[in-house]
């Protein structure tokens, strides 16, 4: 069984159109496949180098078995255009088409016979499609030719078993040979498998797999590190960038003027991994060292690539360290009236007007949190002046860290200075969260003044788009509450961050924030909450308990419940409940009967009734007695013992009494469980085990 091989040689893709390229390519292979029904032993392999994109697939079947089939045609009593078109384009003549009664009425059928088709030809007829369906991000058209591609496409390889391919692309022919350097186009050779193809190249030096590539080079970081006596943080986003930017690694141990090291940290890493593509190394003391490694494509053999990497870096640092100097003496204080030249976002008015606006709502968020309110607002005063700076100018990602270093610089308190330099955290699901009280108060802060404000002038997020980043501002408020064990009450909080915007002339509709806002933040709680793997009934169930001041309890007692759900004391809580609220659904849904949430104990007929009155009444009290600090696994075991008296209940009394008191207060005391159950959570919402 012959494989399949194709090879698309082009000027050098870049990193972050590599990705895409390779999925889509190996996605619309894959849905061909599948389509036409082409058997194949293998998923389906593919790779880039910075010129090439492969795909591979081993072990395709050479022919395929199309089985006769009848293809309906029109009803007998449609137009005769309709029986024209039918014949038109299946190919076939008038005299091969019969009339077939069926459920829907009589039609026109044709049989089309049993054939095999070469699986060579199909292929040399669908590959141009294939390749014209590659979506890019962004490409670029050349010459007087007629074809997009991410860079301008010079040759296809393409071999099936060791048979070359025959389909022209746009200009291009498909060939069974490659060009061997880029430098060097004139340079090609003749490959008959992938096999021969990968061995050649290995030869060169030259890594065709990306995958193996990447775990090249990460070995071959993580060694020299180690040989040098040090730390490497390997940054999975810029491994996978130099991974497509090189197709023969090598890595050099390079060094910066140690001078440099004076400037804050923050600045020398990103100098070296964004603009750089660097990796930096740091001592066992996680202190950031004059080393760094380069990835180059190629041997270094008389030293020029390192010396050139070390001047560039050179270069950038002594431009960081002017401003760093220029920058950290400039007073936040006296600086923050310029923020009226920054606009904030149209319709949000200026930077200026946020920060007043951070200023009296971190204030009130300082009551709760018993900080001092002279300092958080301080540093809602300076938290955005590094926007400012040169530094922040150049390195956008270092703002806030940057306004921490100045405000440091500049003897402000450390609780100020580390307030300011966290308020943008977190950032992702996975960064770090703020563990300080002033400096959970500016991030929340923050993030409460921009959701407010861009749900004001209604820029919320579509279910497919979010440009303002407004659901990374929302996960990172959850985050900020649920990971630190704080509680506000949220609701007013988003009142008054509105009533700000109020006084400032921003007319917003308080009510309609109030609510979209709410049930955003509802919708990111259950995603957060999902993420945890807590079931989606019991994070339902949570949610429609309870409202967003109360976001521990949501989380808490669903984390718990989850938990033991499928042990012996979930089992016992759900089933115990279904049967009670199994038999109330069953007897109510007609509205014959209305309960109005009294039991008469007076009624009951037996000791079972009375147990399970006694029990339920114990259950009540407890949850009335309960605060803040309930132990909520203490709280499942309690309704889990129930299960005794309900399940003897059931057993032993007959709820559809004959006598129509009786019944209707028997369900009176299903609903007073049901009742005292929801307590902790709203168990109707939970789905049977």
């Amino acid at each position: 069984m012959p494989d399949l091989f194709l090879e698309l040689f082009s000027e050098e893709i870049p990193s972050n159109l590599q990705k895409n390229a390779r999925n889509n390519l190996l996605q619309n292979f894959k849905d061909f496949f599948e389509q036409e029904k082409i058997i194949h032993k293998s998923e389906g392999k593919v790779f880039s180098t910075p010129n090439r994109l492969i795909i591979l697939f081993d072990r395709i079947d050479t022919e395929i078995h199309r089985k006769s089939e009848y293809i309906r045609g029109p009803n007998i009593n449609a137009p005769e255009k309709a029986l024209d078109g039918f014949v038109k384009s299946n190919k076939i003549e008038k005299k091969n088409i019969f009339e077939k009664q069926t459920e829907k009425g009589k039609f026109y059928f044709f049989k089309k016979p049993a054939k095999k088709i070469q699986t060579i030809d199909l292929l040399n007829k669908n590959i141009p499609d294939l390749l014209r369906k590659i979506y890019w991000k962004k490409s670029m058209k050349w010459g007087d030719f007629d074809l997009y591609w991410g860079r301008p496409l010079k040759s296809i390889l393409a071999i099936f078993g060791n048979i070359k391919l025959n389909f022209k692309f746009h200009h291009l022919h498909s060939s069974n040979s490659t060009f061997l350097d880029k430098e060097f186009e004139e340079k090609t050779k003749v490959f008959s498998s992938y096999k021969l193809y990968e061995s050649y190249f290995k030869k060169s030096g030259i890594i065709i797999d990306h995958n193996k590539r990447k775990k090249f080079i990460e070995k071959k970081l993580s060694k020299i590190s180690k040989n040098k006596s040090l730390e490497i943080k390997i940054n999975d986003k810029l491994l996978d960038e130099v991974t497509n930017i090189v197709e023969s690694p090598k890595i050099l141990n390079c060094k910066f003027d140690q001078k440099f090291l004076k400037i804050p940290k923050e600045i020398l890493i990103i100098t070296m991994q964004h603009h750089q593509k660097y990796f930096p190394t740091f001592d066992k003391k996680n202190n950031l060292t004059n080393n760094f490694l380069v990835v180059a494509n190629t041997k270094d053999l008389k030293g020029f690539i390192k010396l050139g990497n070390e001047r560039v870096v050179e270069a950038r640092l002594n431009d960081a360290q002017f401003f760093w100097q220029k920058n950290k003496s400039k007073s936040l204080v006296k600086q923050v009236s310029e923020l009226k030249k920054i606009n904030y976002f149209k319709g949000l008015g200026t930077y200026f007007d946020k920060i007043q606006r951070m200023r009296k709502l971190s204030s009130l968020i300082s009551d709760e949190l018993l900080i001092s309110k002279e300092k958080i607002e301080i540093a809602s005063s300076i938290c955005k002046v590094d926007l400012l700076s040169d530094l922040v100018g150049e390195f956008p990602e270092l703002q806030g860290v940057m306004g921490g270093y100045f405000a440091t610089a500049q003897g402000f308190d450390k609780d100020i200075c580390l307030a300011i330099s966290e308020h943008y955290l977190p950032t992702s699901l996975e960064n770090r969260i703020p563990k300080k009280s002033y400096s959970i108060a500016l991030s929340l802060t923050d993030k409460l003044d921009t959701l407010v404000g861009f749900f004001g002038i209604e820029l919320k997020p579509s279910s497919s788009k979010d440009p303002y980043a407004l659901r990374r501002s929302a996960i990172g408020l959850i985050r900020l509450l649920l990971e630190n064990g704080k509680e506000f009450k949220i609701r007013d909080l988003i009142n008054y961050s509105t009533l700000l915007y109020h006084e400032q002339k921003f007319e917003f509709d308080t009510k309609a924030i109030q609510k979209d806002l709410i049930e955003f933040l509802n919708d990111r709680l259950k995603n957060y909450m999902k993420e945890k793997g807590i079931k989606q009934d019991i994070i339902e169930a949570a949610i429609s308990s309870y409202n967003i001041d109360q976001i521990l309890k949501i989380y808490n007692k669903a984390v718990v419940l989850n938990k033991f759900i499928s042990k012996e004391i979930g089992k016992d809580i759900i089933s115990s409940y279904k049967r009670a609220s199994n038999i109330l659904s069953n007897e109510l849904k007609d509205k014959s009967i209305e309960l109005n949430n009294s039991t008469e104990p007076d009624l009951f007929k037996n000791k079972y009734e009375k147990n399970l009155y006694t029990k339920i009444n114990e259950i009540r009290k407890y949850f009335t007695n309960v605060n803040k600090d309930e132990n909520y696994e203490n709280s499942l075991k309690i309704l889990a013992s129930t299960k005794k008296e309900i399940f003897e209940f059931f057993d032993n009394v007959i709820v559809n009494d004959e006598n129509e008191f009786i019944k209707k207060n028997r369900l009176e005391l299903l609903q007073m469980l049901c009742k005292a159950f929801d307590n902790y959570i709203d168990f109707s919402s939970i789905g049977s085990l």
